[in-house]
């Protein structure tokens, strides 16, 4: 795939960001199919089903921080812990954190954080990435503590993002597990995200 397809319709060309699937390689155990090519066969194996979604970054929503929140700047170390607070199954050490900053679609402005004004407390934190070469802005970590969820700042966090990517991107993709308790994809289209093309991560 090179990135004139890819760039036609980026959420049916692939499962992944361009600049990613340029780099990962596929396990023999796994089996990547969109939704269409998926119902054309049987697959005995677990099935991991993913949405992606686009923006146009056009009418973009303003960025609404609630009350007794700030926007502040904080070290990899915290992003890395609150990562971790917010999901069972994943784990990010601050190596892997760091290495983020090594990859050639970093952009330090599209790395952001939240904490309660009053506890300094970090609650929520977003992390974007930029491929200059096509113009894709990509949604990479969005999470709230569980405990300041349903306050308006996972919509904050992606808004935000969206409005500093404005200016540097043509489009944002962002992904997402269907099957995710917090219901990301009602988040992400509540945020003008559009064009839903489901992914099935088949392994066997």
């Amino acid at each position: 795939m090179n990135a004139k397809e890819y760039l036609a319709d980026p959420c049916k060309a692939s499962s992944l960001p361009f600049w990613k699937a340029e780099t990962i390689n596929i396990p023999e155990h796994m089996k990547v199919l969109r939704d269409d090519e998926f119902s054309n066969c049987k697959y005995d194996g677990f099935d991991d089903q993913y949405f992606r979604l686009i923006h146009d970054l056009k009418n973009l929503k303003e960025a609404v921080l609630p009350d007794r929140f700030e926007l502040v700047q904080c070290e990899e170390k915290s992003y890395a812990e609150h990562i971790n607070s917010c999901y069972e199954h994943e784990h990010m050490s601050i190596k892997e954190m760091l290495a983020y900053k090594s990859h050639p679609v970093y952009d330090h402005d599209l790395w952001v954080s939240v904490i309660e004004s009053d506890s300094k407390k970090i609650v929520a934190t977003g992390i974007a990435e930029l491929d200059t070469r096509i113009g894709e802005g990509v949604l990479e970590w969005i999470q709230v503590s569980s405990d300041y969820r349903k306050l308006g700042l996972s919509k904050y966090i992606v808004c935000k993002l969206l409005i500093r990517l404005e200016n540097k991107a043509d489009f944002v993709t962002v992904s997402g597990r269907v099957a995710n308790k917090s219901n990301p994809y009602t988040l992400y289209k509540s945020c003008g995200f559009v064009n839903p093309v489901i992914w099935h991560v088949v392994t066997t």
